[in-house]
């Protein structure tokens, strides 16, 4: 049976910290749409699909991927594992890449490379933040089809649950592979979770876009090379923060298991 590589974004407009921030505009056009401009430009990559929530708050999102010719998917609010698998298993894909809607400078070279070191490992598991090396915004994770299946079937936490990929990150028998950058970058924060966020993000755009729409890594580091004070916006910000309120949640449900 031929190889299918499905890439599911996950994204609402429900987020805590910054509501609709992928529905937010940046030169006149939503911020996830740029996110998926730069995914479609992958070459490993053979469908992707837009994961949303059945909550009422993501019929807007849903709207804008139709109207965009983007396929999307809906399913449990929460629990992002469920979605992910009830999404991915609707096509039986051989592997899976896993995006998150709050990194719109996502790098498509990074995505393939990815995708490459994955395949040639014969990995179950690849990703480039174990530990991360790139800039935070431009995680990518590819998973076996099969893995995420049995993630489904035995993850319970509430960390497992919402972030969709800590079982198997966690699981000794899984094998893994780490795409480690030629510098260690994880220092840059190119992620959308506050406001300061989104307003550092707008102005790599503005300043880069309208003359280079296919903008990389290396052109968002010279840029900030030129302007490094627009590092004071955000830079600030720790990283994973979500993740470690997750935490919290699991060793409250264990108490109480």
């Amino acid at each position: 049976m031929e190889s299918m590589i499905l890439a599911i974004l996950q994204a609402r407009t429900s987020s805590s910290r910054l509501p609709n921030k992928v529905l937010r505009h940046i030169l006149g056009k939503a911020m996830l749409l740029y996110q998926i401009e730069r995914i479609q430009r992958s070459k490993m990559i053979d469908k992707l699909v837009v994961a949303t929530s059945t909550d009422i708050s993501d019929d807007s999102l849903e709207k804008l991927c139709k109207d965009n010719d983007v396929e999307v998917f809906r399913g449990n609010l929460n629990n992002v594992l469920d979605r992910y698998y009830q999404c991915a298993n609707s096509y039986k894909p051989t592997h899976v890449v896993r995006l998150t809607g709050d990194c719109p400078v996502i790098d498509p070279r990074i995505i393939d490379l990815t995708i490459e070191n994955h395949l040639l490992a014969e990995s179950d598991y690849t990703s480039n933040t174990l530990p991360p090396t790139y800039p935070d915004g431009l995680d990518v994770e590819v998973i076996k089809f099969k893995i995420l299946k049995k993630t489904w079937k035995y993850a319970k936490l509430p960390s497992e649950l919402e972030h969709v990929t800590p079982y198997i990150r966690n699981h000794p028998k899984i094998k893994k592979f780490n795409l480690k950058c030629e510098k260690n970058l994880s220092n840059h924060r190119w992620t959308v979770d506050e406001r300061e966020d989104f307003d550092f993000i707008e102005k790599i755009f503005l300043k880069l876009y309208p003359n280079n729409n296919k903008f990389d890594m290396y052109d968002i580091l010279d840029l900030l090379k030129k302007y490094p004070e627009y590092k004071e916006k955000n830079y600030h910000i720790g990283r994973n923060e979500g993740a470690i309120k997750s935490i919290q949640q699991d060793e409250r449900f264990l108490k109480n298991v």
